[in-house]
């Protein structure tokens, strides 16, 4: 089989049953070993692209952790707060603040970066981007030399 990119299910297909032949066999010549890393990585590129799988949201991973535990909403209320702070936060209302993050890591044994959230991580990202534009183009903070022009006014 030609080593040809992976652009639709049927190429795809074909791909994989060659890797298993390949996979499948005895020993490989060189040539086989270099085809089966091409192929395998072509097949990776492939499925990462077409196939990728979305990062579940943190109050996914809560009520998937509830669910696996037999946990009620009431059982969240010592790591959350009250049960109307419960509900708010399980309905996307209120976003987790840090101590409910730590509480709910420590009590339901979930990673934290799994309650963060890609919102916060790419505010996060695009805040600590700027903050490094400001230190490269050698200006001081805006927020800083905002405070400091009210203060002398």
């Amino acid at each position: 089989m030609g080593i040809y990119p992976i652009k639709d299910e049927a190429v795809h297909a074909r791909a994989l049953c060659r890797i298993e032949a390949l996979m499948d066999a005895e020993s490989l010549t060189t040539e086989q070993g270099h085809e089966l890393d091409a192929l395998v990585t072509l097949v990776e590129a492939y499925e990462e692209k077409n196939f990728a799988i979305k990062e579940a949201s943190p109050i996914a991973v809560i009520e998937f952790m509830m669910d696996q535990n037999g946990l009620t909403r009431k059982d969240l209320e010592p790591m959350i707060g009250s049960r109307a702070r419960v509900s708010e936060v399980l309905s996307g209302k209120r976003p987790l603040t840090l101590a409910m993050i730590r509480a709910l890591s420590l009590a339901l044994h979930i990673p934290a970066d799994l309650l963060i959230g890609t919102e916060i991580k790419r505010k996060r990202a695009a805040r600590t981007a700027k903050r490094m534009a400001v230190v490269r183009n050698g200006l001081s903070e805006p927020s800083r030399s905002r405070k400091k022009s009210a203060v002398a006014a």
